[in-house]
């Protein structure tokens, strides 16, 4: 079932056009990944999807519903990249507070704030939070009334690397139950394991669209090879693929993707004089620049 639709969004500031014709569709229990440079049009395209402002052309449905409608509200959840709560009441009292806005009974709140790993702080006033504190705080509202779509606007901002593996694992458990999620984050090497697809934007326009296989199928940029000779034959091993670079005692050099079973027959060839060996491919850091290096 499809959660999110958008078919040619557009939206313009003062005759400037900072969104043009973007296209998406985000089916129950999918992760996608919005990229882009700051100014790129995502935070416009997060606020257009949530109503908050309107769009100049194109279309956007929310399990079939217009976006800011009461139905999608309640279908909807958001997470703002610094979430910002009283500093003088506790993190109960504050997801008692939203629990009650959102019509849902209070107690709740405690099983949210476990949820997020914020127990042991229930009783704590949030002035007394760290920064990622305050974004599982923002998490654990988000997650009031088992939200079909999740907006997440750089969710990870101030976790240390643990808790953004339990958000992420948290993200896990929301899309098996059907949740469709869409994020934003600068933080793309988190991301690669971690989502579905990827949409990346730059200027307005959406430039690239698909899977991490998908980007790499069609960036089509050189695998990095790195071999491990035996002691002392790092240059034997050097001489039988052209161009390598001997590291001290590793051999490195590039091929094309499709150049990558050639390679490694002539690699399996030299198993009796190498130790290990490790294929890159490219990273999505690497793809995201050499898209937006494409796009401008």
């Amino acid at each position: 079932m499809t959660i999110l639709t958008l078919s040619k969004l557009t939206k313009r500031y003062a005759g400037t056009t900072v969104l043009s014709e973007v296209s998406l569709d985000i089916a129950a229990g999918e992760r996608v990944a919005l990229l882009g440079h700051n100014g790129a049009g995502k935070s416009t395209l997060m606020k257009l999807v949530l109503g908050l402002i309107r769009a100049d052309g194109g279309r956007i449905e929310v399990a079939g519903h217009a976006p800011g409608s009461a139905v999608a509200r309640a279908l909807t959840a958001y997470l703002p990249e610094s979430a910002a709560f009283h500093p003088a009441i506790t993190g109960r009292e504050q997801l008692r507070y939203y629990l009650r806005l959102r019509g849902q009974p209070v107690k709740q709140a405690d099983e949210l704030l476990e949820k997020v790993g914020l127990a042991d702080a229930a009783a704590c006033r949030i002035g007394t939070y760290s920064k990622g504190m305050r974004q599982r705080v923002g998490l654990a509202q988000a997650l009031i009334g088992s939200p079909r779509l999740m907006v997440l606007d750089e969710p990870t901002s101030g976790l240390d690397p643990v808790s953004r593996r339990e958000f992420y694992a948290l993200l896990d458990e929301l899309a098996a139950k059907g949740t469709a999620i869409l994020l934003s984050s600068h933080a793309l090497s988190e991301l690669e394991a971690r989502t579905d697809r990827m949409v990346v934007l730059a200027r307005g326009k959406q430039v690239a669209q698909g899977t991490l296989a998908d980007l790499r199928h069609d960036a089509a940029l050189p695998l990095t090879i790195t071999i491990t000779p035996k002691a002392g034959l790092e240059d034997l091993i050097a001489e039988v693929f052209p161009g390598a670079l001997v590291l001290e005692d590793r051999v490195t050099f590039t091929c094309a993707p499709d150049e990558k079973l050639a390679v490694l027959e002539r690699i399996a060839a030299q198993r009796d004089h190498i130790e290990d060996y490790d294929v890159h491919a490219a990273t999505l850091d690497d793809l995201y620049s050499h898209i937006s290096t494409r796009a401008a």
